[in-house]
């Protein structure tokens, strides 16, 4: 008898759309346009503070800057699956706008007198001249340093260069530059996350930071796309130990769901599910021996790096959540643990719902669901999934 094999046959002639070409389509939708043009170009997307931990171990407060920009070069061609950034950006923001939206900052918090740490995040990279003209990088990078008040931005792998650190450096000796790493696995950065970089480019990055004593941030993502709870887990342990010595922190960002963004049509349709606030707690208890190998809390000798997780919308169906009952209690938990490196600040911590996420997680182990779907623990319907 003849071998025989299964062969997929395309059912039309329209070619099968390409990842980017998914992600981008919510852009060019009519609501997404419009409310692009109804930002004011001259007005912050936010600004807010919070408390802090300087590098030196300072408890602080800090302020969250969060420009109005043209966004981010890699999602002008392609973007990641998970980031609705591009909800908050308008395509025709000048020098001027940026100019504008810094000093309404600065006036809002007093020239950030009462800050000791200046966060300042651009839906993109701040170190990219496509997205940030040259003299407002350095304005932001000179007014921070002669404030002396420490200075964190985000950059994505490929603007982190020799020239460019040279530049900067000369602007601003002593900065953080968090890199959205999300996964240290090529295999998820490119079918879970289409990051557009390897593992191979943050580690050459992380090499230039430490040459000219810059501070290195790593984001990792907690379930991103298409992965299960029970393997978000496993890999959220696994990468926060291959970063660990690399990093001087490590933000691990739980996925909350972003509008216009890919999660957001597999959440809408029931087909993924944000992670458990009990897989955060899980993945603090196995990874506080590694991040302090003698027991100790944040800012002690034995610290390999500092461990934060502040789970964007955590509570709330559209991000990391429980059952409703203990969320809040959990969400405070891990905000604590993230100021202080303490496990005593989850000592306590109960429910019922802890043996369903035990279940799943075991679930996970025998018969992986790829999706990430996972248990529904809120009773939303489907119809109440789209609306949410």
């Amino acid at each position: 008898m003849a071998e025989r094999r299964l062969v997929m046959h395309p059912q039309s002639d329209v070619k099968p759309k390409k990842i980017h070409d998914l992600i981008k389509a919510p852009a060019n939708l009519p609501w997404a346009l419009e409310k692009k043009q109804s930002w004011d170009a001259d007005d912050l997307a936010t600004v807010y503070h919070t408390p802090e931990t300087l590098s030196d171990g300072t408890p602080t407060q800090a302020v969250t800057v969060i420009l109005r920009t043209k966004g981010c070069h890699w999602w002008w061609s392609s973007g990641c699956t998970f980031c609705g950034y591009f909800n908050d950006t308008r395509d025709d923001v000048t020098a001027e706008n940026l100019f504008s939206q810094w000093e309404k900052a600065k006036a809002k918090y007093h020239n950030f007198k009462e800050m000791g740490m200046v966060k300042v995040y651009t839906s993109g990279s701040l170190l990219e001249d496509r997205e940030i003209p040259l003299d407002f990088q350095q304005r932001v990078l000179k007014d921070c340093h002669d404030l002396n008040k420490e200075l964190v931005i985000e950059s994505r792998t490929e603007q982190i260069t020799d020239k460019k650190l040279q530049w900067a450096t000369k602007q601003n000796p002593n900065f953080t530059v968090a890199i959205g790493l999300e996964a240290y696995d090529d295999g998820v950065l490119r079918f879970h996350v289409n990051k557009g970089f390897s593992v191979s480019s943050w580690d050459r990055a992380v090499q230039l930071l430490q040459k000219y004593s810059l501070r290195v941030k790593t984001y990792l993502m907690f379930k991103p796309p298409f992965m299960s709870e029970g393997d978000a887990l496993l890999h959220g342990i696994n990468w926060v130990k291959a970063v660990a010595e690399k990093s001087d922190e490590i933000s691990v960002n739980p996925m909350n769901i972003q509008k216009g963004t890919i999660i957001d049509r597999l959440y809408r349709f029931d087909q993924f599910r944000p992670p458990w606030l009990w897989s955060l707690v899980s993945m603090i208890e196995q990874t506080h021996a590694f991040i302090h190998p003698k027991d100790g809390v944040n800012g002690d000798k034995d610290q390999v790096s500092r461990l934060i997780i502040h789970p964007t919308a955590g509570g709330k169906p559209r991000g990391a959540h429980n059952c409703g009952d203990c969320d809040s209690d959990v969400v405070a938990a891990i905000e604590r643990y993230s100021v202080s490196g303490d496990l005593i600040d989850l000592e306590g911590l109960s429910c019922s719902c802890k043996e369903v996420w035990q279940e799943e997680i075991s679930l996970d182990g025998a018969l992986p669901n790829p999706l990430g779907v996972g248990l529904r623990r809120r009773g939303l319907s489907r119809l109440n999934l789209r609306k949410a």
